[in-house]
């Protein structure tokens, strides 16, 4: 694969975040938050009626891109990203990527991709930089 510096990935498209998931994710994480799952507890702290994804399920998507991209998720070798706000149950979301660094590292091509996931363009929700094996 020739990955160059400004190569965008290949976006991953999430048509619809699913509120199952939310619920199934929050049995198996052992995470009593009420905001993935309950709506009532969302309407009574003034959050809306959709409940809120969890931090890791984001991070999934951008791992799936990057998965994609590389190769398998062997080929993830890290990812850092902060979180910048709220997914909500329905969110329509892409998985974005650029690349921003490519190195040789022991026999292997490596790079660094700038990564985010968005509603939109204007609308980021997490941003962060991965490393990846691309060769």
């Amino acid at each position: 694969m020739g990955a160059a510096v400004g190569d965008e990935l290949p976006p991953l498209v999430i048509e619809s975040v699913s509120v199952e998931a939310m619920k199934t994710v929050a049995a198996l994480l052992h995470d009593p938050n009420p905001i993935h799952f309950d709506l009532e507890t969302l309407q009574r702290l003034g959050m809306g009626d959709r409940p809120v994804n969890q931090g890791p399920n984001n991070m999934a998507y951008i791992v799936a891109m990057l998965s994609r991209y590389a190769g398998g998720p062997e080929n993830v070798r890290k990812l850092r990203v902060r979180f910048l706000g709220n997914v909500l149950g329905g969110d329509r979301l892409t998985a974005r990527g650029v690349i921003s660094n490519v190195r040789e590292e022991n026999g292997a091509t490596v790079a660094d991709v700038d990564v985010w996931l968005e509603r939109s363009a204007e609308d980021v929700v997490l941003k962060g930089a991965a490393t990846i094996t691309v060769g």
